[in-house]
């Protein structure tokens, strides 16, 4: 199969061989080589590349271990000996990266979220609002109010929910309204706490495409309306993350509020909006979360979905849809649905 794993000049990934054991890659022109194979010429420059086996281990050493692959690969340029990069479409493209934690913000697109609110009438707080114009007229001066006052909202998602950039979604036997949400995802390259917004992006290794597959009517649980959002039953199941295809640093992206996110179904555009409609921009996102817990090397931080989502068409995934995520620079997705 065919993948353009992304558009900048260097990525990384995690991939296979012939079912062989899967390896951490660099990649270039779309063509990968093991971070591993880099190791001799790393010491014969006196060079140090830590954690070649995987991506998140090679994370751990982000500053230290990028700078030394540039080095490296530039030096490897100048010599009559051929790197053996290997054309990603031989290989078996895994998720780039297996991360640590996983941070989602919520509610995080403004044209999204007035969306959802006039789709989805009934949800709490908009119960006095009966017509679509009223509870449109109810979101925009909400979302107004929360950028000017509010602070952003996040929550944690499981690791198991993660798949590959071409893997299947699995759609559970008993959901009935399985969602896409294509986001930025951005990969945290060194650890964080209490992080301020002014030095918040020295903290990105990179940036990825992830998509935040939800079941919207478990979203909100009737038994229990005062716990709010159930997150667990909505977003967490198995193969509701497809994340890649590849880890861009973030030195390509000269501006990751100006980045277009899309999404095909079935080839048919349903999003195609940019990134600068975020309501707290990334920097504030790591400021806020950085503030309660001590974000690590290899956390993703998904940054919420933009307008297009099912739910404003009344169409969710089906078994037999083909679901694409893309975003400027970062390459795209290709997932078939299948029922479980």
């Amino acid at each position: 199969m065919t993948h353009t794993l992304s558009t900048a000049p260097l990525s990384f990934g995690t991939f296979s061989a012939a079912g062989g054991p899967q390896f951490a890659g660099v990649v270039r022109d779309n063509q990968v080589l093991a971070l591993s194979a880099l190791t001799p010429l790393a010491d014969a420059q006196g060079l140090k590349l830590r954690g070649t086996e995987s991506m998140l281990n090679f994370l751990q050493h982000w500053d230290e271990n990028y700078a030394n692959l540039k080095q490296i690969l530039t030096a490897a340029g100048q010599s009559t000996l051929p790197l053996p990069f290997t054309s990603a479409d031989a290989l078996s493209v895994h998720a780039p990266l297996m991360p640590g934690n996983i941070f989602c913000a919520g509610a995080n697109y403004r044209k999204q979220v007035i969306d959802l609110i006039v789709a989805q009438g009934g949800q709490p707080g908009t119960e006095a609002y009966s017509t679509p114009e009223q509870r449109r007229a109810y979101g925009e001066a909400m979302m107004d109010k929360r950028a000017r006052e509010g602070k952003p909202f996040a929550w944690v998602r499981t690791r198991g929910s993660i798949t590959g950039p071409f893997d299947p979604i699995i759609l559970p036997k008993d959901v009935k309204q399985p969602d896409w949400e294509p986001e930025l995802g951005v990969v945290i390259g060194k650890k964080a706490r209490r992080v301020t917004q002014q030095d918040a992006l020295a903290y990105v290794a990179g940036y990825i495409v992830v998509n935040d597959i939800t079941s919207r009517e478990l979203v909100y649980r009737p038994d229990i309306p005062h716990m709010g959002m159930d997150w667990l039953s909505a977003k967490c199941s198995p193969s509701f993350f497809p994340i890649g295809p590849s880890l861009v640093p973030a030195e390509f992206i000269k501006d990751p509020h100006d980045l277009t996110i899309t999404f095909l179904l079935n080839g048919e555009r349903m999003v195609h909006e940019q990134t600068n409609d975020m309501i707290f921009r990334i920097e504030r996102m790591i400021e806020f979360i950085s503030q309660t817990v001590e974000m690590q090397p290899g956390d993703i931080l998904a940054t919420g979905s933009p307008p297009g989502n099912g739910v404003h068409y009344g169409r969710f995934l089906r078994p037999g849809d083909v679901a694409e995520s893309g975003i400027t620079l970062l390459g795209s997705q290709r997932n078939l649905c299948i029922r479980e």
